[in-house]
């Protein structure tokens, strides 16, 4: 079972990268997944969406081809989300404007969200509210709120808060454990064919 991680931070370092780093590990340790991927979007490395994409220009198939590969092989996702400004980075909006049914469709994918002080919930709601509408990507419901990140899930323990670090690194086994079940169960349904879009492309 093969898990990707998407880190939706622009910034190089970030502290999305750090968690997702945890995350994927801890998807290897405690055998919930066989592989995972962490593809970071630091440093905006896909264009903005423009409709070359829909003309099938050599640009964008030479971009995207190879990550569109990655995200089909795949069973399942994490999305990491940092909030800025109370939203979702506009890196990661756009990376659901350029992924279709074919890469995301009917898998599960685990939220992530990241403040450096008490925030983290409204990136959970925007991602829930419209992320999913045409490439029908499945959030479980489970998520998790990484809080004061700064303080916990790093690789130096003398700069994490024991407690909270302890919690956060059990939640990520537990959400991780669900993620993985989801995964398991909805590839069957993908191979049922009852998920076919040929007629209904775009959700409503």
């Amino acid at each position: 079972m093969k898990i990707m991680l998407i880190s939706g931070s622009h910034r190089a370092h970030s502290q999305s990268d750090k968690v997702a780093q945890v995350i994927a590990r801890s998807l290897l340790d405690n055998n919930q997944a066989t592989a995972t991927e962490v593809f970071s979007l630091a440093g905006n490395p896909l264009p903005l969406w423009d409709e070359g994409i829909w003309q099938g220009e050599a640009k964008w198939q030479t971009l995207l081809n190879p990550l569109s590969e990655k995200l089909a092989e795949s069973d399942g996702f994490v999305i990491i989300s940092p909030e800025w400004h109370g939203q979702v980075p506009a890196g990661l909006k756009n990376f659901f404007l350029l992924w279709g049914a074919d890469e995301l469709a009917h898998k599960p994918a685990l939220i992530v969200t990241v403040s450096s002080s008490d925030g983290g919930a409204y990136p959970v709601a925007e991602l829930r509210m419209s992320s999913y509408k045409n490439n029908r990507i499945c959030y479980i419901p489970e998520h998790i709120i990484v809080r004061n990140v700064e303080s916990v899930l790093n690789e130096d323990a003398n700069k994490n808060k024991p407690e909270a670090d302890a919690y956060f690194r059990d939640r990520i086994i537990y959400a991780g454990g669900i993620l993985c079940a989801y995964a398991a169960a909805l590839k069957g349904v993908r191979e049922s064919g009852i998920t076919r879009t040929e007629v209904f492309r775009f959700g409503m």
